[in-house]
C-alpha cells in the first residue's frame, strides 16, 4: 500500500543538525510527516518506536552507518522503503540512492515521490 506525500511518514537521519533542519523543512513543506533523528543511535531508537513509510539516510552519516542502517530499517518493518543520500555502490536493502552533489532538495523530493508513487502508476 503506497501513500501520498500528505500522509507519508518519513524518518530522516543525519549527523549534522543544520543539514537535517534544512532538508526536513523542505520535506515538511512538500507535505510529508517527518520525524528527524541525529546520528545512528537516534535513528536506531526511532526505528524501535514507530513505523515509517520511508527512512532517509543522509549524506552526513558515516559510510558505515549508511551501509548498516538499511538492514535495521528493513528488520524493523520490511515494508519500509529506504532512501540513501550519497550512497556508494549497490546495496540490496536500499530501494533508492541519490547523489548529494545534485540539487539536493529537488533530487530528494523527486526520490521520495518515486518511492511512494502507487505501484500501478
Amino acid at each position: 500500500m503506497q501513500k501520498s506525500a500528505d500522509r507519508a511518514k518519513v524518518l530522516y537521519g543525519e549527523c549534522d543538525a543544520e543539514v537535517l533542519k534544512s532538508h526536513a523543512a523542505v520535506m515538511q513543506k512538500a507535505g510529508y510527516e517527518v520525524q528527524t533523528a541525529i546520528a545512528r543511535r537516534g535513528i536506531e531508537q526511532a526505528l524501535t518506536q514507530a513505523k515509517f513509510d520511508v527512512v532517509v539516510l543522509g549524506h552526513t552519516l558515516s559510510r558505515d552507518d549508511r551501509h548498516h542502517l538499511p538492514y535495521m530499517a528493513k528488520k524493523a518493518n520490511p515494508n519500509t522503503r529506504v532512501l540513501v543520500i550519497h550512497a556508494s555502490g549497490k546495496h540490496h536493502e536500499v530501494d533508492l540512492a541519490i547523489d548529494s552533489r545534485e540539487d539536493g532538495h529537488r533530487a530528494l523530493l523527486e526520490a521520495l515521490s518515486e518511492l511512494l508513487e502507487p505501484a500501478y502508476a
